[in-house]
């Protein structure tokens, strides 16, 4: 089993990074945009000189020179984008403002309208945007966007947290069609007053734009589907791993604190790596165990071929241990490019 405790992380001293990147043959074709970010639209340094979005920051320190949007009327709140060039698009959407998250949840602010429910459609080339879609009751708190990694294609997804559906959009002729392609349903619990959302913190498309895979936070469920027909995704694999639910409480021999939370996946799609922790104040609000017991590590095996996910009996990455004390482990990174960074243009 690889164990990577308080010792073992200062012998690695990039624990996270070592154990993560893989030794695969990159053979990916074309050019490729790297820079993504979450919560405010940065520079695009890797673009073709010519293009409009290349005065945000022009060097390669990432010195800043401006914001890049002209415009963000009708847009009241802002998480993560994703970008289309040659359909001169980028989508982006909505969590909240800082002074509404940052204390927990607060049920009652969603019914003040103080969490988005939002997808914004943006002019690439004038930054502007073009288009929105009021996702209502279907899409409370819509969060990670991902499109195609096939810079042809128009489709692209958005997972809505608190209503825990997942969102697709494609065009058609000059119109964005917007529908709801997976529902997940609330589940009753003992101790809370309304059912339980899954809660789905993030969403992740297979670079060869096959499977699509999900995390329900509060359930404690990841979830695999073929989207081969983007309108009809097709479950092809689960597996647990902490939650609310108590239907796997420890894994691999470990009690699990908190529930699947951000995933990467390898380039080749057959190992997805998770961890626990979402937002300190929604951790400890949601998990109150994980400021002791800290965060945790996981890999799924994914079967590519039929579809299925088994989790890997021989790899945890233990951050409860850490020399200064229980730490939390969230975003997940391939230097050199992801399944959650690349665009290709």
């Amino acid at each position: 089993m690889i164990d990577l405790t308080a010792g073992a992380h200062r012998a690695l001293d990039h624990a996270l990074i070592v154990v993560v990147v893989d030794a695969i043959a990159d053979d990916r074709a074309g050019d490729r945009a790297d820079c993504r970010s979450c919560g405010a639209a940065t520079a695009f340094t890797d673009l073709p000189a010519d293009h409009a979005t290349r005065d945000a920051a022009d060097d390669r320190n990432f010195d800043v020179v401006g914001r890049w949007e002209n415009d963000t009327a009708g847009m009241h709140f802002n998480y993560d984008f994703w970008y289309q060039p040659r359909h001169n698009i980028m989508v982006s959407s909505e969590w909240a403002a800082p002074n509404t998250f940052m204390p927990g949840f607060d049920l009652e602010e969603v019914g003040h309208l103080k969490y988005g429910r939002r997808l914004h459609f943006w002019d690439f080339q004038q930054k502007r945007i073009a288009q929105t879609h009021y996702l209502g009751e279907d899409g409370l708190v819509p969060l990670e966007v991902r499109f195609h990694h096939n810079p042809d294609s128009t489709h692209g997804f958005v997972g809505a947290a608190l209503s825990s559906n997942v969102i697709h959009w494609y065009k058609e002729k000059d119109e964005w069609i917007v529908e709801k392609v997976i529902d997940v349903e609330n589940i009753r619990h003992p101790e809370w007053p309304i059912p339980v959302p899954g809660l789905i913190t993030v969403i992740l498309i297979s670079m060869d734009d096959r499977f699509l895979y999900l995390s329900n936070w509060l359930h404690g469920d990841i979830r695999q589907y073929d989207i081969s027909n983007p309108s009809k995704p097709v479950l092809t694999g689960q597996v647990w791993m902490g939650g609310l639910l108590g239907r796997a409480p420890q894994v691999n021999g470990r009690d699990i604190a908190g529930g699947p939370q951000m995933i990467q996946l390898s380039l080749d799609g057959k190992r997805l790596y998770v961890t626990t922790s979402l937002f300190s104040t929604w951790d400890n609000q949601f998990y109150p165990d994980i400021r002791h017991k800290g965060g945790c590590m996981l890999m799924i095996d994914c079967d590519t071929e039929a579809g299925g996910l088994s989790i890997n009996p021989d790899f945890f990455v233990d951050f409860g241990k850490e020399p200064n004390g229980p730490s939390r482990c969230h975003e997940t990174r391939y230097p050199g490019g992801d399944c959650t960074s690349d665009i290709f243009i």
